[in-house]
């Protein structure tokens, strides 16, 4: 019999699922801390989805005969931590680089030019580049929403303190 060879995709299959498995701790940190209904929602939603992306990769690698690699040093535990702090919603957005659209090409087109895929490993992947990019927008949305309520805050804010400052 001869040896199984080792998918060339096998590290792309670890990576995604060791960073779908750590967004999910940090989104739901988030949603945990949040005092903006709406945003909780989506952040569960979106969090959610990244746990079963995690798993599903995870569990793909063990059907291939492998299985996932956690790093030693956790990168993820320093999101974990802006996502727990009392950072404003709008600052975890920015410390945690999310809400920009994405741009053209993304971090996802390349994940095809490998021709060796199998048929399994290419279904799950399209899956996950749709439900990333659904995911993206609608941090977006929500990002756009409260840089929005943000902005007319400020804007009363100051219109308080001139009325505040022409009565004085």
């Amino acid at each position: 019999m001869a040896p199984k060879t080792k998918p060339s995709y096998l590290g792309l299959l670890n990576a995604i699922a060791v960073a779908e498995t750590a967004a999910e701790t940090t989104l739901t940190n988030w949603a945990d801390t949040t005092k903006d209904k709406r945003l909780e929602t989506m952040l569960r939603f979106v969090a959610m989805r990244e746990g079963e992306h995690g798993k599903a990769f995870a569990k793909r690698m063990l059907e291939l005969g492998y299985e996932v690699r956690w790093p030693e040093a956790d990168e993820a535990s320093k999101s974990a931590e802006i996502a727990c702090s009392d950072k404003t919603d709008l600052q975890k957005f920015r410390a945690l680089k999310l809400g920009k659209p994405v741009g053209k090409p993304d971090v996802f087109d390349a994940m095809f030019e490998d021709k060796t895929l199998d048929p399994i490993t290419g279904g799950l992947l399209g899956r996950y580049i749709a439900e990333e990019r659904d995911s993206g927008r609608r941090l977006n949305a929500e990002y756009e929403r409260l840089v929005e309520k943000d902005k007319k805050a400020k804007e009363r804010a100051k219109a308080r303190k001139a009325k505040a400052k022409a009565t004085a």
